[in-house]
């Protein structure tokens, strides 16, 4: 529902200012020459007025003042800032950041992962499908990725623009960060990635197929520093768990990290595994939307203004045309006959 508003409502006050401006201040007093005659009484007698002792007081014409006092309310409604409120708009503010942690090691190109063509790919690509699917229902969320191997990097930081997010993780490739597993270091990495984050919901979803071989920092103290500032996080064992070596996967860290975050530990031995997963955690982070509504203004104190402007020109050509009425200019004819006269 459209409106009308002013911005300073309390200029309306200073509406009545002419009027006491009329009542307490003195007429405008000038001085006019006049003419002395030895016969006035015989002129004030034929002219019907009876002359008293003084000054006189021009009357105002109705028509230019009621255009002066149009002129000067519009005037002070242009002042007052009259706006126009919009029906109201409603906006979507997500209130949760998921960040996604996506293990590219040298053992993600393990080919024991079938898609749903039936073909067998190597886990990432299984991944990859799967989260993508995952992502396009993320709609409300800032979404960030943090790739690692050797070491984390930031693939996406957070965002809204879920496409660009599912677009550049579908170009990572196996080993672009490196061949071993630093997984305690990417969470560190997403831990700093939530320090300007301003929701209170923060999640991250960690994809691994291995044990930790290179990070600084353990996952299960990185996961300590998560719980303290108030991260979940769900951790997803995608690798073999009889394999062994650096391709061995540690389910008891991920589960201490899970656990640590009051999140919650999965274990993906096939794609639908892995995609039945998805729709677990699409269950537990359901989508959080914060809807703001506001209602645009626009300023339309041009229309009194031109109100004004318009009365004001009206007046004038009035005027103009009632004195052109009543001296009306000489004919050619009659110049022509005054001309000629003796």
């Amino acid at each position: 529902m459209t409106m009308l508003t002013f911005a300073y409502p309390w200029l309306a006050l200073i509406a009545p200012l002419p009027f006491a401006v009329w009542l307490l201040l003195p007429a405008h007093a000038s001085n006019r020459t006049g003419l002395r005659v030895p016969f006035f009484d015989r002129l004030a007698a034929l002219s019907g007025q009876s002359p008293q002792v003084g000054g006189v007081i021009a009357p105002r014409r109705t028509l230019p003042l009621l255009v002066l006092i149009l002129c000067w309310l519009l005037t002070v409604a242009a002042l007052a800032r009259p706006q126009w409120i919009e029906p109201p708009l409603h906006q979507d503010r997500p209130t949760r950041d998921l960040l996604l942690l996506v293990d590219l090691s040298g053992s993600m190109d393990t080919k024991d992962f079938v898609d749903a063509s039936g073909r067998t790919v190597d886990r990432l690509t299984a991944v990859k499908q799967v989260l993508d699917d995952f992502l396009s229902r993320r709609k409300g969320d800032r979404v960030g990725v943090v790739v690692f191997g050797d070491a984390p990097f930031v693939l996406v930081p957070f965002t809204t623009d879920l496409e660009l997010s599912r677009a550049l993780l579908r170009d990572t490739v196996v080993g672009m960060a490196g061949p071993r597993t630093a997984f305690g270091d990417a969470i560190g990495l997403g831990i700093g990635l939530f320090d300007r984050s301003t929701v209170k919901a923060k999640t991250i979803i960690a994809l691994t197929d291995g044990n930790d071989t290179a990070s600084k920092v353990p996952p299960v103290e990185a996961a300590g520093v998560a719980r303290d500032r108030g991260i979940v996080i769900h951790t997803v064992a995608v690798g073999d768990p009889t394999a062994a070596g650096e391709d061995k996967l540690d389910e008891g860290a991920l589960k201490e990290v899970a656990s640590t975050t009051k999140g919650g530990f999965f274990r993906a031995l096939d794609r639908s595994q892995l995609a039945e997963i998805y729709q677990r955690l699409d269950q537990i982070e359901t989508r959080k939307i914060d809807t703001v509504s506001f209602r645009p203004k626009r300023d339309i104190y041009w229309v009194p203004l031109a109100a004004a402007l318009s009365l004001s020109l009206l007046l004038q050509a009035l005027r103009t045309l009632r004195r052109r009425s009543q001296h009306p200019a000489p004919r050619t004819s009659d110049l022509a006959i005054s001309k000629g006269a003796p």
